[in-house]
Formats: structure tokens, C-alpha cells, sequence
């Protein structure tokens, strides 16, 4: 397999209610996911048939549902299930998954805070 084969999905933004502080849990707050899934694509390229390839609507599914149906404390736990969940159901050889959480609950100006993990089979 190609290493470099991947399919980008960037900027899912999702509502929920994930956070260790109850009023996250309450009132919920904005986040965005990234994910990269790591397939080799030359099948596809060929064929030209979403068959051959990892179907990225199917994929939004799965992560707004992990997203927006599960509640996590944690932004690492909310990435695991997504990683675990794409990777269960794709073909895909490994998975990068970054969430962010823009308005995470800290005292100060930022733009952004986010996790990333790599999951592969």
C-alpha cells in the first residue's frame, strides 16, 4: 500500500455536550473534527467506483453519531470512539483524528484547543 493514499475529511462541526465540567455537559458547546483515513487508493483511481474506495458520506455518519449521540468527559475519549468506530467499519489501514474544541473552558484568549491520535490495525 501506498502510505500516502488518504482521504481528508476536514472541519465537521458538530453541537454536544462533552466536557468534565457540568455546564458543558448542559449547555454544550461547538466541535470539530479532522479525520485522514489512510487507504490505498489505486483500485479506486482505476475503477472510478465508490466500491473500491472508503465511502467518506458513510464515514460523516458514523462520526456525527459518535459525536452527537455519546457523551464523553474527554476530548481523547470522544477521538478513541471515533477512531475505533471508522476503523471497525472501513477498510481503512490507519486512521488520524483530531477533535477540537474551540470554546474549551479556559481563562484566557486562544483559538483552539485540540487532540490527535493515529489508530491503525
Amino acid at each position: 500500500m501506498l502510505e500516502h493514499d488518504v482521504i481528508h475529511l476536514r472541519g465537521l462541526e458538530f453541537y454536544a455536550y462533552h466536557g468534565v465540567l457540568p455546564e458543558e455537559q448542559v449547555l454544550g458547546q461547538r466541535f470539530l473534527i479532522d479525520i485522514d483515513l489512510f487507504f490505498d487508493l489505486r483500485k479506486a483511481g482505476a475503477s472510478d467506483q465508490v466500491e473500491d474506495t472508503v465511502h467518506y458520506g458513510e464515514v460523516y455518519d458514523v462520526i456525527k453519531t459518535c459525536v452527537t449521540e455519546g457523551n464523553y468527559l474527554l476530548i481523547e475519549r470522544l477521538a478513541e470512539e471515533i477512531a475505533q468506530r471508522v476503523l471497525g467499519g472501513f477498510a481503512c489501514a490507519s486512521v488520524r483524528v483530531e477533535v477540537h474544541k474551540p470554546q474549551a473552558p479556559i481563562p484566557g484568549i486562544f483559538r483552539d484547543v485540540s487532540v490527535e491520535i493515529w489508530r491503525g490495525r
